[in-house]
């Protein structure tokens, strides 16, 4: 840090306290009772999912020495079985869905009955959930052949629906049957694969070769039981494009499949009947839950903090496994130094500035320690940061005037003891914001008039130490909340959805905000100003001639100043006028004769009876311009936006 004993080391330690998670689109549950089901859910699922592992590893590890010569060979083959080149039609896709047991078909019509030497499957490649080559190729599945499209009468040519098949990459599934003719060629699934917490089949070519090895399947019709048309990548009749993702060797890519088939069988000794037991057990477990998980009622899709999501790309999430991050001196990503620690910035004097976690911490325990770390009662910034910025919203400044900067560069309190002995009562005391704000505010400090003391003003002409009230303006969103309630149209309703003050055309592509053409009269927008939508590229120019702050930066205090602009936004704008009205209308139904509703107009917009002179000027103004101009007029009081 450029003033502060801060390292870059200390930087990188901080981020790897988030170093598991990221910002995504992902489900948001309101109701806690569901929420806590769902927990429930997942950590039944979780633990039948580790124990299934557990007992899948205790099978390899008992299944003797043919199973790991087996997979050794097989792992030789490994760089030949990569992904050669990526193709732009991945093949076909089933829907997904969220049983493993249910049935997908993908045939092929021939044209005519054609006498059938082999059939291949080519398996698709694709990294949605990290998985890759063979991703999305039927765990048990049957090859049938007939003249009948609906299939009731046919001959079965493969049969893989006793055991799973595993995943063997890129290699080719063939069949060669004997004495085969027919129109129709059909793969169903009978067990689908795992996607992500889902299951799907995916295939990228049927190839089937006559007696001469021509493809007679290429460009053929296809048909589905389910389908994903999705432009290039997804579509039944890329199964018959003649197109399909290669290895790097074709043929030592087949050598491993057929090593790794040979392993699985030699595993499938090993499987107990015991093992096997469970493992079934185990696998209804799983689906019960997750058949009970998705009959919850669907939390509502929120861009938040989130360590599970929908992958994108090469966008994955972390699934609660930090990723390591390394210190990047003058921020070179080719050198990466030393792996960062999770920690914090040292605010204590000879203070530890890492985390003492176990070895095997998971990342909420990262964000524990910080919290437990900000919230410690011996901290020196967190008690007096923020009873220090409630100060600053009550006197219009902190007794730290630099209320986002405790450090060298920040300024010195004016009143040390008091900022003390605030911060260990909030910290003592039930730490209740509410409690705070009623102790300052019953205060005679804060109870204070606004008056001017021309010897004070001498001695403290900025009133840093607070010998009256600062005189302040309200902020632009306290504005248009109070014209809201003095014309009685503020909605005070809490929570949802938030509202738009301006009409949104062309969104697909370079969206246009237009807010003049959007309706004042819009009781969707009559909420506080809290629920507004706030486009941080282009403000709302009403809210920014009142001084708005802009939200794309930190501003720790609103600037004030004194324009004409504000007079003429507070006179002119679309949104006052039709406020005016609102208020003139209201005035009307609640007072009888022209005095009494400019008197009671009076009386909302200052809280005080006016002044006889006063009084007579507006009622004159009113006659001559109507009650809705002398809302107007009001609105512009000093009285209205200033509070003494």
């Amino acid at each position: 840090h450029k003033f502060d004993p801060i390292t870059q080391q200390h930087y990188y330690n901080l981020h790897t306290v988030f170093a598991a998670v990221d910002k995504a689109e992902r489900s948001y549950g309101v109701d806690a009772v569901v929420e806590q089901q769902k927990s429930k859910l997942n950590a039944q699922i979780k633990s039948a999912t580790e124990e299934i592992a557990a007992i899948n590893k205790a099978i390899a590890d008992t299944a003797g020495d043919t199973y790991k010569r087996l997979k050794e060979e097989a792992d030789q083959f490994t760089e030949a079985a990569k992904l050669k080149t990526r193709m732009a039609a991945y093949g076909y896709h089933s829907q997904i869905s969220a049983a493993v047991d249910k049935e997908e078909w993908l045939q092929v019509d021939l044209g005519e009955s054609v006498a059938i030497s082999e059939i291949r499957i080519h398996p698709t490649s694709d990294d949605f959930n990290q998985i890759g080559n063979g991703f999305g190729f039927p765990t048990r599945f049957r090859i049938e052949c007939s003249d009948d499209p609906t299939f009731k009468e046919s001959s079965v040519v493969a049969d893989q629906t006793k055991f799973d098949y595993p995943n063997v990459g890129l290699a080719f599934y063939s069949s060669s049957p004997e004495s085969v003719a027919a129109r129709y060629v059909r793969i169903t699934a009978t067990k689908l694969t795992a996607r992500l917490n889902d299951y799907i089949m995916a295939i990228s070519e049927i190839v089937v070769l006559d007696e001469a090895g021509q493809n007679i399947a290429l460009n053929k019709t296809t048909s589905a039981a389910t389908s994903i048309e999705q432009g290039e990548r997804w579509g039944k009749q890329n199964a018959t494009d003649g197109i399909w993702p290669l290895p790097m060797d074709v043929s030592k890519t087949q050598q491993r499949a057929s090593l790794l088939l040979r392993a699985e069988v030699e595993l499938k000794k090993a499987r107990t009947p015991e093992r096997v037991k469970r493992l079934s057990e185990l696998a209804k477990l799983v689906k019960d839950a997750q058949a009970a998980l998705d009959a919850q009622p669907a939390g509502r899709m929120v861009y938040a903090a989130a360590t599970e999501f929908n992958p994108r790309g090469g966008f994955q999430p972390t699934k609660g496994k930090p990723r390591q991050i390394n210190v990047l001196y003058r921020g070179d990503i080719l050198k990466p130094g030393d792996p960062a620690i999770p920690g914090t910035i040292p605010v204590f004097a000879n203070s530890a500035d890492t985390f003492q976690l176990p070895e095997d911490h998971t990342e909420g325990d990262r964000r524990a320690a910080l919290a437990h770390w900000l919230t410690r009662n011996d901290h020196p910034l967190t008690w007096r940061s923020i009873v220090n910025r409630i100060w600053q919203y009550h006197f219009g400044r902190g007794i730290v005037n630099s209320s986002n900067d405790f450090g060298r560069m920040g300024e010195l309190p004016t009143h040390p003891r008091l900022l003390d002995w605030l911060a260990a009562e909030f910290r003592d005391n039930g730490q209740s914001i509410k409690d705070l704000h009623r102790l300052i505010v019953s205060s005679s400090t804060y109870r204070q008039a606004a008056t001017h003391n021309e010897k004070n003003a001498t001695i403290d002409g900025g009133n840093r130490f607070l010998w009256r009230m600062n005189r302040r303006r309200l902020s632009a969103e306290e504005i248009r909340d109070s014209i809201l309630m003095v014309s009685g149209r503020l909605d005070n309703r809490m929570g949802g959805e938030g509202y738009y003050l301006f009409e949104l055309e062309r969104p697909e592509h370079s969206p246009h905000y237009e807010y003049h053409k959007h309706d004042p009269r819009d009781v969707k927008s009559h909420r506080r100003s809290i629920y507004r939508f706030i486009v941080r590229s282009q403000p709302d120019p009403f809210m920014t001639a009142l001084d708005c702050a802009d939200s794309s930066q930190s501003t720790p205090t609103r600037d004030e100043t004194i324009t004409s602009i504000q007079a003429l936004a507070l006179l002119n704008n679309k949104f006052n006028l039709a406020m005016a009205e609102y208020f003139a209308e209201d005035l009307q139904q609640s007072e009888q004769d022209l005095t009494s509703q400019v008197k009671l107009a009076f009386e909302r917009i200052t809280g005080r009876t006016p002044a006889v002179n006063d009084l007579e000027a507006l009622v004159q103004y009113a006659q001559q311009h109507d009650l809705a101009n002398v809302c107007r007029l009001l609105y512009n009081l000093n009285e209205f936006v200033y509070v003494d």
